[in-house]
């Protein structure tokens, strides 16, 4: 039996006030078993539905406004190269490290240490970095290690009035403690423009770091040491010569011999005319 559209049922009686549920309950009753719509179904047309209307555009996200400019810097490596190049003179490059603030080590010195010598000699040493003593007196190897290095550069006719002396690093570290390849990058352009200045005719490194930052290579040091290389970057390049530290060898005497070979094949070098010398008494024995 098919149930009656609700329109139908709410015209008996009091069943207009029956609610939805009170209306399936009486058909039910009835004996109603299969729902009809209140009006006839065209089966044979497609069933069209009506049209959604369009989802409106989403909003155009607006793009945050960039923050304002502001000036930019150098990182201060390219500061370093930039700076050390337009020094002109041993004296311009001095004041341009005194004025270079981006190394966190001119912080915490007392005082730049830059060079001691004769900067005509055409031989170069270069050390590591200023211990305590250099710290104080803002000279290069003048401390025990520096003492020790006076004497046996004498024992072969060498003072300070025949070469000249620096550091791959001009202030020391806290602690003398060993300086970062932070410190490394940003000191290693004012070295290279200091042997460009004076234009060696050799270069001797003292110690790894010194070594490795001039060359390039990470190669231990007992194994660069005594051998010649050639120092690319300068006009002319100048021959250089990898030596031990004089603090390795007051920490390790058995070192001694090795540093006694390499300070004979310097003395060679220069005896063949290799290293531009001023006038002195004759190279030691």
């Amino acid at each position: 039996m098919p149930a009656l559209p609700v329109s139908q049922i709410r015209g008996k009686g009091d069943t207009d006030a029956m609610d939805a549920l009170a209306a399936l309950a009486l058909q039910i009753e009835w004996g109603a078993d299969e729902a009809l719509d209140e009006a006839p179904v065209d089966r044979t047309r497609p069933v069209t539905r009506p049209a959604e209307p369009p989802a409106p555009a989403p909003a155009m996200a607006r793009a945050p406004s960039p923050p304002p400019a502001s000036p930019a810097r150098p990182a201060p490596v390219a500061r370093a190269q930039s700076i050390a190049a337009g020094a002109a003179t041993l004296q311009e490059l001095r004041e341009a490290l005194a004025g270079f603030t981006d190394c966190p080590l001119a912080a915490t010195a007392t005082n730049l240490v830059f060079c001691d010598g004769n900067p005509a000699s055409g031989l170069v040493f270069v050390g590591e970095a200023p211990g305590a003593e250099e710290d104080l007196q803002g000279k290069p190897f003048v401390g025990a290690s520096g003492q020790f290095l006076d004497r046996m550069l004498a024992s072969i006719g060498l003072d300070r009035t025949r070469y000249l002396i620096t550091n791959l690093i001009p202030w020391r570290p806290p602690g003398n403690r060993a300086p970062t390849d932070a410190e490394v990058l940003m000191c290693l352009p004012f070295l290279q423009r200091h042997l460009a200045l004076l234009r060696p005719r050799i270069v001797v490194t003292l110690g790894a770091l010194s070594t490795h930052a001039l060359t390039g290579t990470d190669t231990g040091i007992r194994k660069l040491r005594g051998k010649w290389r050639t120092l690319a970057g300068i006009d002319p390049a100048p021959r250089l010569l990898p030596m031990l530290h004089p603090a390795y060898l007051l920490r390790t005497p058995g070192a001694k011999r090795e540093m006694w070979l390499d300070l004979l094949t310097l003395r060679k070098a220069l005896e063949e005319g290799q290293g531009a010398l001023p006038p002195g008494p004759p190279l030691g024995p």
